[in-house]
């Protein structure tokens, strides 16, 4: 079906959108709405999005960016949060016969089952989405930790939690978060974006984030959940040494303390450095030594 409509992104149909349906935006769900096609030309040009690709999208708002990755996708799964836009969807959207739009929160959905449920099962699925900040976190970590093989996931989001996804070790930006993504995921910042082309207007700018899976780890930890909860002890108190840390998190028996030296001395490193001095393979090797000790279980 052809559309005759303005593309949404536009500021003018933007603005028409919201008059006719009397929308507001709800802070309290991150809402800033793009109105600049070209960024969202971009955005799906770094996902390289096909129509040899299923996409899932997260919080479509007035379909802006729906609207580019339906001309370009297969399919387009987009979940919505905000049950007052699912009827202006329902219209800006209806040129598009290659999009499902449901009301659902991405942290609460059994995306496996909406995957199978809505795809054929035989395109590479990607996730592309422009995140609410207060929640960009917990949604990523969310995908992860499904074990989905997504091909590809695209997200904007603060400028500032951007620079800790894709931060190198010694760094001020890397931390838990950083190591917890790079474990998975190759992690590159596609664009800038400039709070100027959102509306209303944030007060940071964000960036265009890509994902992609790692294809293979040649250092494995023997428990991922056991590795994910020391890095994040070792980061509880950036400032304090890596020594101090392991402490907080193990305790300070003697024979605790001792079997922790005998661990660091082995692996070479040193117990006064940061935890943001190591990098994620030392991680996993401290991991793995530490269980060995027995100072964590198997």
């Amino acid at each position: 079906m052809k559309n005759e409509n303005p593309e949404i992104a536009s500021p003018v149909r933007t603005r028409a959108i919201m008059e006719t349906y009397g929308l507001n935006f709800k802070k309290s769900l991150g809402q800033n709405f793009l109105t600049d096609i070209n960024i969202l030309h971009k955005i799906v040009t770094a996902g390289n999005v096909s129509e040899n690709d299923d996409v899932i999208e997260v919080g479509p708002g007035i379909g802006a960016l729906t609207e580019q990755l339906a001309k370009s996708a297969h399919r387009v799964l987009a979940l919505e949060v905000d049950e007052r836009l699912i009827p202006v969807l329902a219209e800006t959207l209806n040129p598009y016969d290659n999009v499902t739009v449901i009301l659902q929160d991405i942290l609460k959905a059994d995306l496996k089952e909406l995957i199978k449920d809505n795809f054929d099962g035989k395109h590479p699925i990607k996730v592309v989405a422009n995140l609410p900040y207060y929640i960009t976190s917990p949604i990523i970590l969310h995908l992860l930790d499904t074990k989905i093989d997504f091909s590809a996931i695209v997200v904007m989001m603060q400028k500032e939690v951007a620079d800790r996804l894709s931060a190198q070790p010694g760094t001020k930006d890397y931390g838990a978060l950083t190591t917890r993504i790079q474990y998975q995921m190759e992690c590159k910042t596609a664009f800038i974006v400039p709070r100027t082309v959102f509306v209303p207007q944030p007060n940071v700018d964000s960036a265009i984030i890509v994902l992609t899976p790692l294809k293979e780890r040649h250092l494995k930890p023997y428990s991922e959940e056991q590795l994910f909860d020391l890095v994040k002890g070792c980061f509880a108190h950036r400032r304090k040494s890596l020594w101090n840390n392991l402490q907080g998190i193990y305790g300070k028996e003697p024979e605790i303390k001792d079997k922790m030296q005998q661990v660091l001395a082995a692996l070479q490193i040193s117990p006064q450095i940061r935890a943001e001095r190591l990098s994620i393979d030392e991680f996993i090797l401290l991991a793995n030594k530490l269980s060995e000790a027995k100072i964590i279980e198997k």
